[in-house]
Order: structure tokens, then C-alpha cells, then sequence
């Protein structure tokens, strides 16, 4: 097995939806705003090389949406998906999976794109399966009012019509050793239901996608939870424990959103639950 950090781009976003309750006096130290309160986010997925399988983690957000709707999530920077994969020596047409940790349009909007035409939204992967669970993909079908802009339905019903939809086995389980694609799987509820945080053993070590369970290295502490979450006293409690059981096992918190650090380490202290270093992937992985 090989990984890949796969840059799909960065966008801003306002920084006192990303911080809830916590004031912009404490954010604003780890995360400047620029002039209209919005903070950098990365949308780095994860490339995984597995035999004959190659499986994209997310897929940002792509770039079919509206002038307009761009205005309010103001791309910036060089990255793209595409060049991210050829970086490594690939193309959108070798990913044989696409694994999507949840259905908001900055994990799937790459999914989908236009056709030469503009006239028929089809997948970005044409020989790619397409896995979510069943439990999350209707909660997304059906959104409730408060997510119902973060679920587009233009980013996820022609995946479904693509036929190349499948759903991870639940079972009724929190936290899965394994699933279809050889990974564990940490289900979140508090952010949006049967949020799925991929647990990769990989040279040694346990690497943790953390999409949006912990979406920078600033949200650490407990308290620091997004506006976004629909349960914010559920997502509390999961990071309390699953950041416990981080500390403990030395994981390495992979960060999706988080524009200028790779990976995390956490660790306990007299104040709880703690950052304790960064690094980039290649300082752990040599690669």
C-alpha cells in the first residue's frame, strides 16, 4: 500500500462559523481573518494505492458551481485535483474508488462535473465505484433545513443515477475494523449523520482522515466546534473520545481543511486534550 496527499484546492471561509461559540479574539490567533472575516480551508484528500485498487478519499469542491456561489467560498491558491494526481503519475480515469466521509459540497462537488457540451452532469470518475452509506445518502437526499445548502443535489443524484453507487456495510456499529475498502471507520454523528472518518494502518502507524471531526489543528480543544454540526454537544463527545483514544495509540490526524498543516499528533494534558506536534507527510513518511 502507498498513500498520496491529493491537494483538490482551498477556498475561505467565514471564520466564526468554523469556531461556534469560541470569540474571534481567541480564533482569530491560529486562524487570521482577512477583511470580510473569512479564514483559509484546505480540501486535501487522500490517494490510496492498494494493489489493484485506487481509492480517492473526497474530492473537494470541483468547479461547476456558479460565479455567485463562488463569491461566498472564494477559491485561492494553485491546487487543483488534477494536477495533485498527476504530480504522482496519475489521472481521474485510474481512480477505481471514491470514498466520500460525508456528502457537503466541499467533500463531493469534485464528484461530478459537466460533460464536453454543458449539457449533462456525469461522475469525474468514469470507472470508479462510488461509496457512502445508506443511513447518511438519505439524510442527504432529504435534508433537513439546516443543511439543505451544504447537500447539492446537482454534487449527488448523478451518482446514483450514474449506477455506480454502492454503501458501505454499519451493522450498527460505532467504529468498524474493516470495511469494503480495507480500512476502519469511525462513524460521527454531530457534525451530520454516519460521518465517515477512514482509520488507515499504514507503515506502523495509524493514520486518521478526520474530514470533519477535527477540521484544523486549532479545533483541538472540546468546545471548538463548528457551526455547521446539526449536534454540537454530540460532536463534543465524540472528539472527546476518539482524541482520548488518539492520545493514547500516538494516531496521526490526517487534516483535510486545514490549508498550511498536514498532520497532527495529540496528546493529554492537565487541561485535556492538547495538540502536541505537526508535521507534513513527508517528514513521517519519507515520501
Amino acid at each position: 500500500m502507498t498513500l498520496y496527499p491529493i491537494e483538490a484546492g482551498n477556498f475561505k471561509l467565514d471564520g466564526g462559523a468554523m469556531f461556534g461559540v469560541v470569540p474571534k479574539a481567541i480564533w482569530q490567533r491560529t486562524n487570521p481573518a482577512d477583511a470580510t472575516n473569512k479564514i483559509d480551508i484546505g480540501m486535501r484528500c487522500l490517494l490510496i494505492e492498494d494493489g489493484g485498487r485506487l481509492i480517492l478519499i473526497d474530492t473537494g469542491l470541483g468547479n461547476k458551481q456558479s460565479d455567485k456561489f463562488f463569491s461566498y467560498y472564494t477559491p485561492w491558491g494553485d491546487y487543483t485535483l488534477d494536477t495533485s494526481l498527476a504530480k504522482h503519475g496519475f489521472h481521474r480515469d485510474d481512480i477505481t474508488d471514491v470514498f466520500l466521509t460525508h456528502l457537503h459540497f466541499d467533500h463531493v462537488g469534485g464528484a461530478i462535473q459537466w460533460n464536453k457540451d454543458r449539457t449533462i452532469l456525469e461522475p469525474s470518475f468514469k470507472n470508479a465505484t462510488f461509496w457512502s452509506n445508506a443511513n447518511h445518502w438519505q439524510w442527504a437526499v432529504e435534508p433537513n433545513a439546516r443543511e439543505k445548502a451544504s447537500f447539492l443535489s446537482e454534487n449527488i443524484l448523478p451518482i446514483q443515477e450514474s449506477g455506480q453507487l454502492k454503501f458501505v456495510g454499519l451493522n450498527g456499529e460505532k467504529k468498524s475494523k474493516e470495511s469494503e475498502l480495507g480500512f476502519g471507520i469511525f462513524y460521527a454523528d454531530g457534525h451530520t449523520e454516519k460521518q465517515m472518518i477512514p482509520i488507515i494502518k499504514y507503515k506502523g502507524k495509524t493514520l486518521v482522515f478526520m474530514a470533519d471531526l477535527l477540521p484544523t489543528v486549532a479545533h483541538v480543544p472540546l468546545p471548538y466546534v463548528m457551526s455547521f454540526d446539526t449536534r454540537p454537544l454530540l460532536t463534543l463527545s465524540e472528539k472527546e473520545l476518539f482524541l482520548k483514544e488518539a492520545a493514547d495509540n500516538e494516531y496521526l490526524l490526517f487534516m483535510q481543511h486545514d490549508a498550511h498543516h498536514e498532520i497532527c499528533t495529540v496528546h493529554q494534558t492537565e487541561k485535556g486534550i492538547r495538540l502536541k506536534e505537526t508535521f507534513t507527510f513527508k517528514e513521517i513518511f519519507n515520501s
